[in-house]
């Protein structure tokens, strides 16, 4: 009967911390980070930072890209479904074309935007290539 009744205090317990954690957890933030340039990493950039002329790369998935990506975006990703030498050819194409390159996924958190962009600097480190601080949310916001 004394385990029963600790088993039920800590099934309590659990279900309470888990409940408050979730509650002030917030796994969808509603708007993007404020972007200060003073506080951004040297390879981000500000949404109003960006001149109307920079090739957009969109990071995410196809899907998400043809659903709402930035206008005049192209699409870079790294989906196995995918043709990767197609994307990367295109890609790169076009960014030799480019002043500045943009690259964006889904979150600020989301790391392809950064895998797509030491691509870049991969085939050419002058290429002048920024990660989008905030991700598509900051995009959303405008």
């Amino acid at each position: 009967m004394k385990s029963l009744m600790q088993l039920s205090a800590l099934t309590a317990i659990a279900i309470a911390a888990s409940g408050a954690t979730w509650f002030l957890s917030d796994p969808k933030p509603t708007a993007p980070p404020i972007c200060d340039p003073t506080k951004i990493k040297n390879d981000e950039i500000c949404f109003d930072q960006i001149p109307p002329d920079a090739l957009w790369i969109d990071a995410r998935s196809r899907a998400e890209w043809q659903a709402n990506g930035f206008p005049g975006s192209i699409l870079w990703n790294l989906d196995p479904s995918e043709d990767p030498l197609k994307m990367e050819s295109e890609g790169i194409t076009k960014a030799a074309e480019s002043k500045l390159i943009i690259v964006y996924c889904t979150s600020k958190a989301c790391d392809t935007s950064r895998q797509i962009a030491a691509k870049i600097h991969a085939v050419d480190p002058s290429m002048n290539v920024k990660i989008l601080y905030g991700g598509h949310p900051s995009i959303l916001s405008k």
